[in-house]
């Protein structure tokens, strides 16, 4: 498959399925098979990126897994837009440690024009002070014009799930529907901002259920595709929701490797209570990470992360930079800064976000 993939073809159903159903003692070969689709197109980098959570708490969508959904008890940092200049220090914070992008982010159904035009200041200062350093922005559904008012602002990226299947949408969200998701993406497009959209594994979701979600980012042409696992918060739907092993955590990887070789693949949220010390190996699949904390959760620490790139044998990738440039296994790229999957082992609850952007603390970077 690895090789067909080199050659251009392109990924069927059937071997989708045979990646998911693979067993344990194949997990290796298969991971060494998806890390040469990596190597080709990404070489030795990571691409680290950085979330600021422009606003928290409080939305009006009923999404199931969602810390911030409407009714949710879940006991996160609540609170209101953040000023330009916080979200410059909060994003600056993300830079110097090593992040190429900055993802601003807000809870909501989809930013009104006067939110657009609040973003739209908040990235040309960003853009301004860092002009190497991508920006990426994620407010929820989109009305005609204002993606093209974030692209003339100067972001680069948009990014809004579509998290699973369009036939498993309704079981995790009544408030808007799957479409809502995938004309976002195709506005984020038409404008010129590249396209970010992925994943949620985890709750509960089939094979079939996963493989079309996986297919359908392929036929969006998402530039970046996240794989978020579900973090199941206290107060939740889905709390108490514990699916996934670390072994199949890498199977969902692969998948979206092999299915969209040469792109962007992040694993993101959730990655440390579910893949645990298969992380690192991970690394050799995913081209991508979030440094430090999540929206509403905290991540393992920031230097813990940049550890594992760089015993790992990869660079960090430097704003601007292309993948294809190579250095030597565990060093930062030019312009930075100096049970293995057997049963369903329940893994540390959420840890709240109790630090960085909406608090006095410093994050965690």
């Amino acid at each position: 498959m690895a090789d067909q993939q080199l050659g251009g073809g392109a990924l069927t159903r059937a071997q989708a399925l045979a990646i998911l159903t693979s067993d344990d003692a194949a997990l290796l070969d298969l991971v060494a098979a998806a890390a040469t689709l990596r190597r080709a197109h990404f070489a030795n980098t990571v691409k680290v990126n950085y979330l600021v959570n422009l606003k928290s708490g409080l939305c009006p969508e009923d999404c199931t897994y969602c810390s911030q959904r409407l009714g949710s008890a879940a006991q996160i940092l609540k609170y209101t837009w953040l000023k330009p200049d916080e979200v410059a220090e909060q994003a600056s914070c993300g830079i110097l440690a090593g992040a190429s992008r900055v993802c601003l982010v807000a809870s909501g159904k989809g930013p009104t024009d006067r939110d657009v035009e609040r973003v739209a200041t908040m990235v040309a200062g960003l853009k301004e002070e860092h002009p190497q350093v991508e920006v990426c922005a994620c407010l929820g559904i989109l009305k005609d014009g204002q993606a093209d008012r974030l692209r003339d602002a100067g972001t680069d990226a948009y990014n809004h799930n579509i998290n699973t299947s369009e036939w498993n949408y309704a079981d995790i969200c009544t408030t808007h529907e799957y479409a809502d998701r995938v004309n976002t993406a195709g506005k984020a497009k038409d404008a010129g901002l590249s396209p970010c959209s992925g994943l949620i594994v985890g709750m509960g979701e089939a094979d079939d259920e996963l493989i079309d979600a996986v297919f359908a980012l392929r036929d969006l042409g998402a530039d970046s595709i996240p794989v978020n696992f579900l973090m199941p918060f206290e107060g939740t739907p889905l709390e108490d929701t514990w699916l996934l092993t670390p072994a199949q955590c890498l199977r969902i990887l692969a998948l979206v490797r092999f299915a969209c070789p040469d792109t962007e693949l992040r694993m993101a949220a959730g990655r440390e209570m579910h893949l645990r010390s298969l992380q690192p190996l991970a690394l050799h699949v995913a081209n991508s990470l979030f440094l430090g904390d999540y929206l509403t959760s905290e991540g393992q620490e920031a230097k813990a992360d940049l550890d594992m790139i760089a015993d790992a044998g990869f660079v960090v990738l430097a704003p601007g930079q292309h993948a294809a440039v190579r250095h030597a296994p565990g060093q930062l790229a030019p312009g930075q800064p100096d049970d293995g999957g057997a049963g369903h082992a329940r893994a540390q609850e959420p840890a709240i976000r109790q630090r960085g952007a909406g608090t006095e603390l410093a994050p965690n970077v």
